[in-house]
């Protein structure tokens, strides 16, 4: 057996042969800031130009092998309001590498940046050894006006696209929030109590310098951005009491358990056991596997918890069996429920915060986990511990990933 599975031991279930095994090697990702705020400017290519950049980069403050640009097997790359176009290839070019290097644009809305990194994990253990970028981004701040075509060909301009034909039900994230709520008995006081947690653990995390190393600064036309924006010191008990509901009358979700939409981009590299030793990879994430499943619309929150059940269930594992778990904190409400569902002590998930305090930046969101992920296994590295990453997605899905935490020299 190879030396990456041999110390990774029994807990890794179903590895594939090292030239076949998808390992995450490097992850980073701009700061994420409020829409129309501090990254306002910038086009979604020009947020995700400078993070692939860095991957290719290698040693430094960013761990990980410096990469020679024309290796690059695809980039792939998960967004969901953009203006289209293939912001993958666009990005490729502008940050620099070659020609040949082609790109691919993922949509699955939210969890557009996850499913990238999923499809490239697939490619890789399909053989061939190849090497991918692949995550997500989003320029809310940017996002084209929508509009259909009426009969007269007028625009008739829409705020978001239809997930789901109106006999299944299509609401609104919020009001979908708000039904998971009341579904699973989530009380405001769990809600409101979870989002200012995350706020508290954000805070701590940068004061403590853990985002430094994913980070890759920005430079905007009103200067450079190297931190996020989203996560409030001042936040407390109190000021989380006096947010009113926002999406129904005597409801529990609110601007204070909801997260923010926000700017940003993040991408990993992902490639094979063998070819990451090659590269001179002194550890990764093992991409053990994957599932997306399919929800009613109108729990759209919970699509998360259903795929990571039967992730967990195919592989013979239970959730106390994962020692990381992030998850993307849309609502408070619906995060909860996914953790009770799963029986995961909200406790021991999200351990820097999440997208409450950070902010949400849809088809970037997905990878901002992994990126996450990675980071706090190199903090406290044990070969063969497991990490879960979960997303729930417009439209009544969820997309869920199995990880390993691994040597690899």
């Amino acid at each position: 057996m190879a030396e990456a599975h041999a110390q990774a031991g029994p807990a890794f279930p179903g590895l594939l042969p090292d030239d076949r095994q998808p390992v995450i090697i490097a992850a980073r990702r701009t700061p994420l800031c409020r829409a129309n705020g501090a990254l306002k400017a910038l086009r979604a290519h020009e947020l995700l130009a400078p993070v692939l950049r860095s991957l290719l980069t290698g040693p430094g403050r960013h761990p990980g092998p410096g990469l020679a640009p024309e290796s690059v097997t695809d980039v792939v790359i998960g967004n969901a309001v953009g203006g289209g176009g293939n912001v993958a290839r666009l990005a490729a070019l502008e940050a620099g590498l070659p020609v040949t290097v082609p790109g691919v644009t993922v949509d699955r809305q939210c969890g557009s940046g996850l499913d990238a990194i999923v499809l490239a994990s697939r490619l890789v253990a399909a053989g061939g050894q190849g090497l991918y970028l692949a995550g997500g981004v989003e320029s809310i701040s940017t996002a084209p006006l929508r509009a259909h075509r009426n009969a007269d060909g007028s625009p008739d301009f829409y705020n978001r696209a239809q997930f789901a034909p109106l006999s299944h039900g299509d609401p609104d994230m919020g009001v979908a929030a708000e039904t998971v709520a009341a579904r699973c008995g989530i009380s405001r006081e769990r809600q409101d109590a979870f989002a200012l947690r995350s706020h508290r653990r954000a805070v701590d995390a940068a004061a403590a310098g853990r985002f430094d190393a994913e980070l890759v600064p920005l430079a905007s036309p009103s200067g450079m951005v190297a931190a996020d924006d989203g996560p409030r010191p001042s936040l407390g008990a109190a000021l989380m009491a006096r947010f009113p509901p926002v999406f129904a009358a005597g409801g529990t979700v609110t601007a204070g358990n909801s997260c923010a939409d926000a700017d940003g981009a993040a991408a990993v590299t992902i490639t094979s056991v063998q070819r990451a030793r090659q590269l001179g990879a002194r550890d990764g994430l093992l991409v053990l596997g994957t599932d997306t499943a399919g929800v009613d619309p109108n729990l759209l929150g919970i699509g998360a918890a259903a795929a990571a059940e039967r992730l967990l269930a195919a592989h013979g594992l239970a959730p106390a069996d994962v020692g990381l778990v992030e998850f993307n904190e849309a609502f408070a409400g619906q995060t909860l429920a996914c953790f009770d569902r799963l029986g995961i002590d909200p406790d021991r998930a999200n351990l820097d915060g999440g997208a409450l305090a950070l902010g949400h930046a849809y088809g970037a969101s997905g990878a901002v986990l992994v990126t996450r992920l990675l980071a706090q296994a190199r903090r406290s590295p044990e070969p063969g511990r497991l990490a879960l990453a979960m997303i729930s997605i417009a439209g009544g899905m969820g997309t869920a990933a199995l990880l390993g935490y691994t040597g690899l020299a």
